[in-house]
């Protein structure tokens, strides 16, 4: 192993949900490079995303703290990242690496890397309709990788791979990987709802295609996006082998939150907070510093990668974090008392709620009213009921009362110990308008994406691609 100190490459996938890899007992092949990875490694089994959806999930794993620490809980966050918290970029940088974040401008929880590099990840291809989007960020990454490693710095390389992010464009042979139907058979109707849901229907029509009808063949692009994305993935791999630094690099694969598909009708979109949207991988690489092929059963979440990798670097820097270093977990000499059974969650993307989850029970509770016209309280019981359709908040009134004390006495907790308000009731911007909504129909009136230029923009506070969207929006306007 090389003098200096070892590198970091930290995969933080967009939509990533763990219960559609291989690795993690999906049926289906998606991860195969993936899995191999982890068999060198540490795979976590019940690794969560508690705060929904991209900017407070960054937030949380590029600083190792709750959203009552990083104060901050929705997409469309308003201001920087509070001065009060050092992000893992500063802290390497104070620590002698170069630091690059590829795939990550312009949003706040990205602050503090050295040098930003962008690739194309939205916007399909116009020859074949379809998005390579990780081979962009290869055609962006491998270079970048070279000269890092070229230089007498010890290096992180964040890489935000964005292939399970809708839309779901694979290119072939992956669109047809998992499936072999005919995805516009007149006879199924699957996907009536998912287009006539005004708020996203235009926009996923102008990926999708509306002469598709199948809900299956847009499950299966995002599990062909999937597939697509690992093999790209093991380019980095095989780079990093022929460049002779896999020994002295640190490897991170995570996400910051899972996806909707066809579940609860929040269509092919990362809002609400079923499972689904909580479950994410984790899983470590470092030779002859962790494990080989350990699978670790307990709870983690994302606030503990950071302070997990310092320790795996051989880094303190005195801070002290909301999340837990696994390190112990990783070697079989964690505690009883280190294990976490009870989650708070929060949403604030499409709609503000936040909840409990233990081993048994979900508890959601709405802030406002959603514009799905779900009701103010739902109540799930994960062991009978895994996939959360049944909502039993009127037939188990005091499993409810019993959920929202533990989560108000946790609430008043955190609170006092950061001596700030819980950002989910003070960020009432949450949805850009100034406003809180009255009704289910408010809401379902009033948000809109429209296309993916929109989409995308909502994601980065970039000034070409606000222009982008406002010359959109003009365009739409004028026809």
């Amino acid at each position: 192993m090389s003098a200096k100190k070892p590198n970091l490459i930290l995969f933080g996938i967009d939509s990533l949900r763990r219960d559609h890899m291989s690795g993690y007992g999906y049926g289906k092949l998606t991860t195969p490079y993936i899995d191999r990875l982890a068999s060198e490694g540490v795979l976590f089994e019940q690794h969560f995303s508690p705060s929904i959806p991209t900017t407070p999930a960054y937030a949380s794993m590029l600083t190792g703290h709750d959203v009552f620490g990083t104060d901050v809980v929705a997409l469309r966050h308003e201001g920087p990242l509070g001065s009060h918290v050092k992000t893992l970029p500063e802290v390497l940088e104070e620590n002698g690496y170069n630091t690059t974040c590829v795939g990550f401008t312009g949003n706040p929880s990205s602050r503090g890397f050295q040098t930003y590099l962008n690739f194309e990840s939205w916007l399909p291809d116009e020859k074949t309709g379809r998005t390579p989007k990780a081979e962009n960020l290869n055609d962006v990454a491998v270079p970048e990788l070279e000269r890092l490693a070229a230089d007498d710095k010890p290096f992180f390389l964040f890489l935000r791979h964005m292939d399970p992010h809708s839309p779901y464009l694979p290119p072939q042979p992956f669109d047809r990987m998992f499936y072999g139907k005919d995805e516009k058979d007149p006879s199924n109707t699957s996907m009536e709802p998912v287009y006539n849901f005004r708020p996203f229907g235009d926009f996923l029509k102008s990926w999708i295609g509306e002469e598709v009808t199948d809900q299956e063949y847009v499950t299966a692009q995002y599990d062909g996006s999937v597939a697509y994305m690992d093999i790209c993935m093991q380019t980095i791999f095989t780079k990093l082998a022929d460049m002779g630094i896999e020994d002295e690099t640190l490897i991170v694969i995570t996400a910051d939150h899972g996806e909707t598909l066809y579940e609860h009708d929040c269509f092919f979109d990362h809002h609400g907070l079923y499972d689904n949207t909580l479950v994410v991988p984790l899983i470590f690489k470092f030779p002859g510093r962790v494990p080989a092929g350990k699978r670790v059963e307990s709870v983690s979440v994302i606030a503990d990668i950071m302070p997990t990798v310092l320790s795996l670097l051989d880094i303190d820097n005195g801070q002290s974090f909301d999340g837990r270093n696994l390190v112990p977990f990783m070697n079989g000499q964690s505690q009883p008392s280190d294990e976490k059974t009870e989650l708070y969650i929060t949403e604030c993307t499409w709609m503000r709620k936040h909840g409990w989850r233990t081993p048994e029970w979900k508890l959601i509770v709405a802030l406002e009213p959603d514009f799905h016209g779900k009701p103010e309280i739902e109540l799930y019981n994960l062991i009978r009921d895994p996939e959360e359709n049944v909502n039993l908040a009127e037939q188990e009134p005091g499993v409810v009362e019993l959920l929202r004390g533990r989560m108000l006495d946790y609430i008043a907790k955190r609170e006092g110990q950061v001596n700030r308000t819980n950002p989910i009731y003070t960020n009432t911007n949450w949805n850009g308008q100034n406003r809180f909504f009255e009704s289910s129909e408010d809401a379902y009136n009033s948000l809109y994406i429209g296309s993916i230029v929109n989409a995308r923009s909502l994601q980065a506070k970039d000034k070409a691609k606000e222009q982008e969207a406002e010359q959109e929006k003009e365009t739409v306007g004028n026809d």
